[in-house]
């Protein structure tokens, strides 16, 4: 958490888990049960969690100076696929010395 890339991780951490949530349970809460209530309480969350990742995502690439056709596209793409973040973690972001 003391560096750029400890707080990247810890937030693509959040952002991958209210991702599988919103699309594994409260998605389907809402459509099949008819209870919306933990999409209109999980999404803003996410929403919140998903600018943070970007956000961070172009800082730490800029103080790192990653190459954009390289680096930080994947990891930008990674907050949109369900799962994506964890391999980012673990490919990317874990190797990287801070």
């Amino acid at each position: 958490m003391k560096t750029k890339i400890g707080r990247l991780r810890l937030i693509a951490f959040f952002e991958g888990l209210s991702l599988l949530i919103l699309t594994g349970i409260a998605v389907p809460l809402k459509y099949v049960y008819h209870d919306p209530s933990l999409v209109k309480t999980l999404g803003p969350v996410h929403g919140l969690l998903f600018v943070l990742f970007v956000f961070n995502t172009l800082s730490v690439g800029v103080e790192y100076k990653w190459k954009f056709r390289t680096t930080t596209w994947k990891v930008l793409l990674a907050c949109i696929i369900p799962f994506g973040t964890f391999y980012i973690d673990k490919t990317i972001l874990s190797r990287i010395k801070s």
